[in-house]
């Protein structure tokens, strides 16, 4: 049996749930960054988690993939270079020791590198680490009951991902062992920056909301202030993945610090004239 089994809250727990709330108290819409570990460098990477830092209310942090289908271009192409770069789970681990995060951290990953790692070994160091949470992103509700269970158990929560398509009676079933807060995927597809949002997406949210009070968080395609604005008009948090990945990637740590600081006025501009 794992050690935490029977625990209370972790640090990462604590501060996902008390960010969570904090945010609704101040009935204003979260920033989630995504960044990929170790793109363009891991030196590079360390400097923009802390920039995230300083911006977002949740970080979620990449575990680079060989095989990532879920991925748009833009992250697959961080992906790529980051494992040529040697970038792995455990360097993942130690880059997130070294970046001393204030904020949650949710590690965003497949399931392979956690399986070749360990699921007990990685919950526990991840634990240790401060980690808030965990998504896979190749496990569906309930493929794997016992991994599944591993996680629920452990000091991270468990981050369901949740698609549009998804009928009434399976969201149900999705939810009921979610933790910490839901991911939305706002459109069909791969991640990527879009030039719109799907024109369904307000109903999709109100249909989680009728299954569970979990904060719901919408990624996929938010790219620019105007579209975080529209995001946090309906739902709790606002997920910027591949545009931050972008402009990491083509204009530096301060590209990056740019659109975090032009993200983070909108979302906060929507929430003071709510």
């Amino acid at each position: 049996m794992a050690w935490w089994w029977g625990t209370t809250l972790s640090d990462g727990n604590r501060a996902m749930a008390t960010t969570w709330s904090r945010l609704r108290a101040a009935r204003r819409p979260g920033l989630v960054a995504y960044l990929t570990a170790g793109y363009p460098s891991a030196a590079t990477s360390l400097e923009a988690l802390k920039a995230a830092d300083e911006f977002a209310d949740v970080i979620e942090v990449g575990v680079p993939f060989s095989d990532p289908l879920a991925d748009g271009p833009t992250i697959q192409r961080s992906t790529f270079e980051a494992l040529k770069a040697g970038m792995t789970l455990p360097r993942t681990l130690e880059l997130i020791e070294k970046a001393r995060l204030g904020r949650p951290v949710v590690v965003f990953t497949y399931l392979n590198p956690v399986l070749r790692y360990g699921i007990e070994r990685f919950l526990a160091d991840a634990a240790a680490l401060g980690v808030a949470g965990l998504l896979l992103t190749d496990l569906p509700a309930g493929a794997d009951r016992e991994i599944e269970s591993a996680v629920t158990s452990s000091p991270l929560d468990l981050i369901r991902l949740l698609a549009p398509t998804t009928e009434n009676e399976r969201l149900r079933q999705a939810v009921q062992d979610a933790q910490g807060f839901l991911y939305l995927v706002s459109r069909l597809g791969v991640t990527g920056a879009r030039a719109s949002l799907a024109a369904d997406l307000e109903s999709f949210v109100a249909r989680v909301r009728e299954v569970s009070s979990l904060p719901l968080a919408v990624g996929f395609g938010i790219s620019t202030p105007e579209q975080a604005a529209r995001v946090g008009r309906i739902a709790d948090g606002v997920v910027v993945g591949s545009a931050l990945v972008e402009a990491l990637g083509t204009r530096g740590v301060g590209g990056a610090r740019s659109l975090l600081a032009s993200l983070r006025h909108a979302v906060d501009a929507n929430g003071a004239a709510a």
